[in-house]
């Protein structure tokens, strides 16, 4: 599922031939596309239109819109009491029921351009990526509250975020930066930069656990980082240039 910001669709794609099979009208400037905690639904997130369009993941069917503000991303807490929006322009965190899309909670943030976060492994805590500020904060669950900051340095421009398998480490990919820094959850603090290459914006797992994969937007390309070293040992060029940002 492919959201179009500018048409206001959604690009339905079969994974076995690569080709858009159907294309879905939606809300308007959908930003993401995001599954629920417990599958059964998926989200897309009508970012200018302040509301949530749910899909039926076996059908493939449009279901119900909720009115939702500012949703740019959203993200479930491990357990699955919240559904959390992202409300990117208001700066604000909306802790809402993963069901019913009803508020429970708003949290103003200190963090201007909110974009991306990641849960501790035990979901105790989230650090959260502040783009246009070039920081980073840390978030209690249980409490709502923000119970920590980092300013990276003048310039940065922290993306995605995500925790290292084993838990101990979070990876904040810095478009500005050019790389990936590291940073100690618990402590709060930040352990470590790793060069991957220009405009560095997503972070993803492999589903073995072993890499990381980086798209560096800046310059077309893909850097895998060892997860067990913290080495980058490829890098792989998009074909007729291109520009991943997310993936």
């Amino acid at each position: 599922y492919v959201p179009n910001t500018e048409s206001d669709s959604l690009s339905v794609i079969d994974p076995k031939t690569y080709k858009v099979i159907a294309t879905l009208t939606v809300g308007n400037q959908p930003q993401h596309v995001v599954p629920s905690w417990d599958l059964k639904t998926l989200w897309v997130l009508n970012d200018m239109s302040n509301s949530v369009t749910a899909i039926d993941p076996v059908t493939g069917k449009l279901g119900k819109t909720y009115p939702v503000d500012d949703p740019y991303n959203m993200y479930y807490t491990p357990h699955g009491k919240y559904a959390i929006v992202v409300a990117e322009a208001m700066q604000r965190l909306m802790f809402r029921d993963p069901q019913t899309m009803k508020l429970v909670n708003s949290l103003k943030v200190p963090c201007k351009g909110v974009d991306h976060m990641d849960f501790s492994a035990d979901g105790r805590y989230f650090i959260a990526t502040c783009e246009f500020e070039g920081k980073l904060i840390k978030v209690d669950v249980e409490s709502k509250k923000v119970v920590g900051s980092i300013d990276i340095h003048r310039g940065a421009m922290p993306q995605d975020v995500k925790l290292s398998p084993d838990g101990k480490v979070f990876y904040v990919a810095d478009m500005m930066s050019n790389g990936v820094f590291t940073v100690d959850g618990e402590k709060f603090r930040l352990t470590g930069f790793i060069p991957t290459g220009k405009g560095t914006h997503g972070l993803y797992v492999s589903r073995d656990s072993r890499v990381l994969y980086i798209s560096n937007r800046g310059e077309g390309s893909v850097s895998v980082l060892d997860l067990a070293t913290s080495k980058v040992i490829q890098k792989w060029q998009v074909p007729n240039g291109g520009s991943p940002d997310m993936g």
